[in-house]
C-alpha cells in the first residue's frame, strides 16, 4: 500500500520499491526516516522525542513562522519559542492526493494551536504542506496563506539532517561567491572555498542563492544528495560538531555529529511580508546521486 496511515504517523512507499519508504510523524510533520532501497538517508538521534512532548532531533523538521530566536523584543514572533511552532504542533492529514508518485498533505491553521501558543502569535493562517516520494527523489512544498484581515511577516525552513558515513570526508558544493553570515563568530562575507569542508563546528546562513544552484553533498567524489530550491533563497548550513552535541541532551550518540549534516534550504536572511489574502510558497527536492556539477557565477 503506498500510503498507510496510523495513529501517529503516515508512511508512503514508492510503487516500484517496497524498499523505498518515507516515515512522516504527524507531530510537527516531521519526516523522521527515509530509506532508500532499504537504506536510511535522513539522520535521527536516538534521544529524539516522537511522542509529541518535544520537538524532534534530526529527520526533516520545519521551521515558522521564526528562524532561531527574534532578536527584536517588539515583534510579533518575539515571544515564540526557538524556531517557531510548526514542528511542535501535531498537524491535521489531509489525505492522499496523487497515486503515482505516491502523494499526501498535511495542514496546520490556528485550530490546531494551543491557547498559548494563539496569544504569542495571533494571526489568521493556513500551511499545506505538500509531500511526494518518487524512485530517487524526495519533494516537500510548502504553501502559506494569509487567511486574516493584516498583513504577518514570516521565516520558513526546511530543517533537514541528513545520514552520511562520516562528516569529515564530506563535502557541500556551490556554494562558492555566495554572500553568508558566520553565526559563530556574527560576520558576513563572500564564501571563498571552492567546496566547503567540515573539520570543526559550522554555522553559516548562505543568503541570496540562485534558484539556478544545485546545492551537492559529496563523499569521496561520490554524489550522496543534490539539494533543488524553488522560492527558497537562503540555505543553512549546520554541524554542531563535539561541544555543541555535548551540550543537547536531546542528541544522542554524542559523537552523532560524525553522522550529521544539516542542509536547510529557506527565506531566513529576511522576513517574507504576506499581506491579506495573499499566498506564498517554497519548495525543495532532494534528489540521490548523479555526478558532480560545478556552478559558479560565470554560469549565472
Amino acid at each position: 500500500m503506498p500510503v498507510e496511515e496510523l495513529e501517529d504517523r503516515v508512511i508512503l512507499t514508492d510503487t516500484n520499491d517496497s524498499n523505498t519508504n518515507l516515515t512522516i510523524l504527524k507531530y510537527g510533520a516531521t519526516i523522521i526516516s527515509w530509506q532508500h532501497q532499504g537504506h536510511e538517508k535522513l539522520w535521527l538521534s536516538k534521544a529524539a522525542k516522537l511522542d509529541g512532548s518535544n520537538p524532534v532531533r534530526g529527520g526533516i523538521p520545519l521551521v515558522f513562522p521564526i528562524f532561531g530566536k527574534q532578536k527584536d523584543a517588539n515583534h510579533p514572533t518575539a515571544k515564540l519559542p526557538q524556531h517557531g511552532f510548526a514542528r511542535n504542533n501535531t498537524w491535521e492529514f489531509l489525505g492522499q492526493t496523487k497515486e503515482n508518485p505516491p502523494t499526501v498533505q498535511f495542514g496546520l491553521g490556528p485550530e490546531q494551536l494551543s491557547e498559548e501558543t494563539r496569544q504569542q502569535w495571533n494571526y489568521d493562517f493556513t500551511l499545506i504542506l505538500t509531500i511526494s516520494l518518487s524512485k530517487d527523489k524526495l519533494n516537500q512544498s510548502i504553501e502559506v496563506e494569509n487567511t486574516g484581515s493584516v498583513p504577518f511577516e514570516f521565516n520558513w525552513l526546511f530543517h533537514t539532517y541528513y545520514h552520511v558515513e562520516d562528516i569529515t570526508d564530506v563535502l557541500v558544493n556551490n556554494l562558492a561567491d555566495i554572500a553568508c553570515y558566520d553565526q559563530l563568530i556574527a560576520e558576513d562575507y563572500k564564501e571563498k572555498a571552492p567546496v566547503i569542508s567540515f573539520h570543526e563546528e559550522f554555522d553559516r546562513i548562505y543568503r541570496n542563492i540562485s534558484p539556478k544552484r544545485t546545492i551537492q553533498i559529496v563523499d569521496k567524489g561520490n554524489v550522496l544528495y543534490n539539494l533543488h530550491r524553488t522560492n527558497l533563497q537562503d540555505s543553512v548550513v549546520w554541524n554542531p560538531w563535539t561541544k555543541k552535541a555535548q551540550g543537547m541532551s536531546d542528541f544522542e550518540p554524542k559523537d552523532g555529529f560524525h553522522n550529521m549534516l544539516c542542509v536547510e534550504p529557506g527565506h531566513v536572511s529576511s522576513m517574507v511580508v504576506l499581506p491579506p489574502r495573499e499566498k506564498w510558497s517554497g519548495e525543495q527536492e532532494i534528489e540521490i546521486g548523479g555526478e558532480i556539477k560545478v556552478q559558479a557565477n560565470i554560469y549565472e
